[in-house]
């Protein structure tokens, strides 16, 4: 298989607001893509389009060679399942469920929807909270985490459902600054054991070092595409110019 993610004219319209404009791109297995651009441009509605959080209003998606939607028409409830199973998504505000422990949090899913053992279960979530350096925290509430480190947990209880794909929405925008290194080092470790991921971020030296390909988003499209060294250092278009100049100065 070619392309693990493929979309082509997508369209997303709230109302009379069209959010995305016939959006089309692919992914590669293992490839990293890295998703900039202003504030209402559609990165995090395009996101959502592809793990079946948002409607989409026409075009088609494709995930794994599986139409997930046809010229705008879904398959069946059971194949959207199937494909979105395979797909883990990390959210801006970590979304962990506060009344349980952090091992208690990343097991839920797994034990609610694979049929495995307890005890596979638990190694593997003992064995995620070591990836992510949190070992020592598998009985701790949410509560009691900081903001990277209940990030971290809920990269790992993405992980825990054993995806093929990967996607962030803005991973590090509600982190302090100096709390947003862990959270991107444990992206980073995941983009060397090539996992496919989709990462909406503001961070640009971060999307520079990790990403494959850069898509800068305006307007409801992916006005540029392209790798890392020609988005950030010899973008095409003049809008590209100006939004990495603005964050530059705001940076």
């Amino acid at each position: 298989m070619t392309h693990i993610i493929e979309v082509t004219q997508l369209k997303k319209s709230f109302g009379a607001l069209d959010v995305l404009k016939q959006v089309s791109f692919n992914v590669a297995p293992g490839e990293v893509i890295a998703v900039i651009g202003p504030s209402g441009s559609g990165k995090s509605t395009m996101l959502r389009s592809l793990i079946h959080l948002e409607e989409i209003t026409g075009g088609t998606v494709r995930i794994q060679g599986q139409k997930m939607a046809d010229n705008g028409s879904y398959a069946n409830a059971a194949e959207i399942r199937k494909i979105t199973d395979r797909m883990g998504m990390v959210f801006q505000h970590f979304n962990l469920f506060p009344h349980l422990t952090v091992q208690a949090n990343l097991e839920l899913a797994p034990k609610t929807l694979k049929k495995e053992s307890a005890a596979v279960i638990r190694h593997r979530s003992q064995e995620l909270l070591g990836k992510v350096g949190l070992s020592d925290k598998a009985d701790a509430y949410p509560a009691n985490l900081s903001g990277g480190q209940k990030q971290r947990v809920a990269i790992a209880r993405a992980l825990m459902m054993q995806p093929d794909i990967l996607l962030f929405d803005e991973p590090t925008s509600a982190l302090d600054p100096e709390l947003t290194g862990e959270v991107l080092r444990v992206i980073k470790q995941l983009a060397q054991e090539n996992m496919t991921m989709m990462i909406v971020t503001h961070e640009m030296s971060f999307a520079r070092e990790v990403a494959d390909r850069v898509f800068f988003m305006d307007n409801g499209e992916i006005a540029e595409a392209g790798p890392p060294e020609q988005i950030f250092g010899t973008p095409i278009l003049e809008r590209t110019r100006t939004f990495l100049q603005r964050v530059e100065v705001e940076g």
